[in-house]
């Protein structure tokens, strides 16, 4: 426990420093390493709607072969006690270049040995509570993002602190943190930091297989745009996990006022996923999206319709590969100037 002995150097007196493993213990780990890996997403996507035009005005479908993100995986451990995570993200932004930035960036202290297993504390530019839970369930991030942060209301990495807890015999865990609230990719806008706590219930953790499978969550982010203008959100989510399928059914509730004197949007929304999962790698995926930006508006609602089939290849340890057929439509009612979406598309995910 070498930053453990440094620690009680500074604080006690040279005798108290000196500690000896109890008889018949193992020692931790204390060995420094570094694990380098990298993630991979691209798509051949073909658009069946909105159409675009070329220079000389002819209609035509877009579709094009893309790189959507790429990220380096830089894991290191100091001790037992302390590790580390860079994650270079290179990704493709709206003026349609590649861009290089960091998504995360953060030192991490492990609480194993006071806390459960599992337990620890963040500091940096490190993952949100709620999306880096539900990238873990939801693996077609390679598709697209989960369904708050497609709205826009959430991101998956922010700058700030967080602190995880395991709860014993796998009945759930508790993540909480304080973030700037801009996210990422921008840097802070006020003085005013995002509150986000995510608490995930297992209730038969101890009971048969399939009822270990059922997952209860609750989130919620506590932010502002501006000193009188809140930002925030709060989510419920019911999720099951089989051997041979997966499911979960998300409710949003959002609230938006960017200024003292703008309009004070409330809005909600619900989303439903489906996995169908075969022994031979293939899975099927079924996600429908339904959310209204403002209640006060009640008929401008947008609504998304993900289906498809992927192939995982086989594969040992944590490496995966997968190839997903799928189509992605859009609908948006009474948004002017916003067209309906239809896309056909084949994405690669390769994570390593």
């Amino acid at each position: 426990m070498a930053v453990a002995a440094c620690a009680s150097g500074l604080l006690a007196t040279p005798a108290s420093a000196q500690v000896t493993p109890a008889a018949g213990s193992t020692p931790p780990d204390d060995t420094p390493s570094v694990a380098v890996g990298a993630t991979f997403f691209a798509d051949y996507t073909y658009t069946d709607s909105p159409e675009a035009t070329d220079v000389d005005g002819n209609p035509y479908h877009p579709s094009a072969f893309n790189v959507t993100r790429s990220y380096i995986n830089i894991n290191g451990k100091v001790s037992h006690l302390v590790a580390f995570r860079i994650t270079p993200d290179i990704t493709r932004v709206s003026s349609g270049d590649l861009s290089f930035r960091l998504k995360y960036a953060f030192a991490q202290v492990n609480l194993d040995d006071w806390m459960p297993p599992g337990s620890w504390v963040r500091f940096g530019q490190n993952q949100t509570p709620y999306v880096d839970y539900e990238e873990g369930i939801y693996r077609y991030r390679f598709q697209g993002t989960t369904f708050p942060e497609r709205e826009g209301s959430l991101t998956s990495s922010d700058l700030g602190a967080s602190f995880h807890y395991t709860l014993v015999h796998n009945y759930g865990d508790l993540h909480a943190g304080i973030y700037n609230g801009e996210g990422y990719h921008a840097p802070e806008a006020n003085n005013q930091p995002s509150f986000q706590v995510r608490g995930t219930f297992r209730p038969f953790a101890r009971g048969s297989a399939v009822a270990r499978g059922l997952n209860l969550t609750g989130f919620y982010d506590a932010d502002h745009y501006v000193k009188n203008g809140e930002k925030k959100r709060g989510m419920v989510e019911v999720y099951f996990q089989h051997e041979y399928a997966r499911a979960a059914f998300t409710y949003l509730n959002t609230r938006d006022q960017k200024s003292a004197t703008a309009i004070d949007a409330h809005g909600h929304g619900w989303s439903v996923w489906f996995t169908p999962i075969s022994k031979v790698g293939w899975e099927g995926l079924f996600r429908y999206d339904h959310y209204t930006p403002n209640t006060s508006f009640d008929h401008q609602v947008h609504t998304r319709v993900i289906a498809g089939l992927a192939y995982w290849f086989p594969h040992t340890g944590g490496p995966t590969a997968a190839l997903l057929f799928d189509y992605d439509g859009a609908t948006f009612d009474n948004f002017p100037g916003q067209p309906d979406q239809k896309k056909l598309a084949v994405h690669a995910l390769v994570n390593f």
